[in-house]
């Protein structure tokens, strides 16, 4: 077999952890060359994680300066990505996801007639506008890639509706999974106060995180207050919520939580110490779509801050439940899993939909067996 040569696109923190476990899979086979070229899309998030998994990108196209447009973001990484795949030519481009860097370069594949695979397939909330931009990402990624890595069977259903050829799609399990299975046996020892704070607490813990441009002002308020609501009803109750760095998030959080003596607000958190917090809380709050796949991994139940999700795998099986924004409707749904044992329990020990550490390998095997 002819070394095969692969283009790995990464841009934010989630392309990075789910892309980490495939890169390092096809670079532990002889038969395959990988460069990965990172967009910058999040510069600071996305270099944390590549230094975990020892990860060091062969081209940074650095798309990012202040306050751009996702016009402007989709332009540069465009013509960055161009430029890349004129030099180099590879066999096939693999990003993941539905940020706007998978998106642009599954659109530059396309036009230098390079086949593309797409990892983490076929999620869908068929609303165009939430999330947004992803579900738009995703759903014009689908009809331009040529494998298919879909992470359920749901998720190979929707593409197929959506008339994929059901020999270019395979059911893989999700390379989150991979990732965060091997970051958990990873040592780990906390370094700063307020996260020593969070891993020595006995009582009850409580994990957010909250970013999504849907939630941004009145819905931001309403999480905010329902947190603060949990933190006032249970004295034993301590918080953790890593910030994202966009001031639309972090106003809000500040003004309303940040003088709770139960509240730690924290810069974003990097990837190892997020998944041994997401180890350590009893109950996670989160509109992230990585983290509805991540946190079951652990037994950990879920309030989705959401009012769909792309992920109804775990609503199913019941690992997480959609609670919307409104503040009512957080409290009470964390207050009954924070004081009720048996329904505490029934979520804690439904079994994760989203795959069991060996997605990657999958991956590799499918490229070798159809890479021509």
């Amino acid at each position: 077999m002819a070394l095969k040569q692969v283009m790995a696109v990464i841009g934010t923190r989630p392309d990075a952890i789910k892309m980490a476990p495939v890169i390092l899979a096809l670079r532990d086979d002889p038969h395959f060359q990988v460069r990965v070229i990172a967009t910058g899309q999040h510069r600071e998030m996305l270099d944390q994680v590549l230094q975990l998994f020892r990860i060091v990108p062969d081209e940074d196209l650095q798309v990012m300066t202040p306050r751009q447009t996702l016009a402007q973001i989709t332009t540069r990484a465009l013509e960055g990505l161009d430029q890349v795949l004129q030099r180099y030519r590879p066999d096939v481009v693999l990003a993941q996801g539905d940020t706007t860097t998978t998106f642009v370069a599954a659109l530059a594949a396309f036009y230098h007639q390079i086949p593309f695979g797409h990892v983490e397939a076929g999620l869908r909330t068929y609303n165009k506008y939430h999330p947004f931009p992803e579900e738009i990402n995703r759903r014009l990624t689908a009809p331009i890639a040529d494998f298919h890595f879909a992470p359920t069977e749901r998720a190979r259903q929707n593409l197929l509706r959506e008339a994929i050829p059901g020999e270019r799609i395979w059911v893989t399990g999700n390379t989150g999974i991979d990732a965060v299975l091997w970051v958990a046996q990873q040592p780990f020892e906390p370094q700063a106060p307020c996260l020593k704070r969070f891993f020595a607490h006995t009582g009850r813990t409580l994990l957010i995180t909250t970013h999504r441009r849907e939630n941004w002002g009145e819905p931001m308020e309403g999480i905010a207050l329902a947190v603060r609501d949990l933190l006032d009803a249970l004295p034993d109750l301590l918080a953790l919520l890593p910030m994202h760095r966009n001031p639309h998030v972090r106003e809000v959080l500040q003004r309303v939580l940040g003088d709770h003596p139960r509240m730690i607000l924290t810069e974003p958190l990097d990837y190892a110490p997020f998944v041994h917090a997401m180890r350590h809380a009893m109950l996670i709050l989160t509109d992230s779509g990585g983290v509805q796949e991540e946190a079951p991994a652990f037994g950990k139940p879920i309030l989705v801050l959401r009012t769909t999700t792309e992920r109804p795998e775990g609503v199913e099986a019941g690992t997480a439940k959609l609670v919307g924004t409104e503040r009512v409707r957080i409290r009470e749904e964390a207050l009954h899993l924070l004081t009720d044992a048996d329904a505490y329990a029934q979520m804690a020990h439904a079994v994760n939909p989203y795959g069991d550490g060996h997605a990657a390998e999958r991956i590799r095997e499918i490229l070798t067996q159809n890479l021509r």
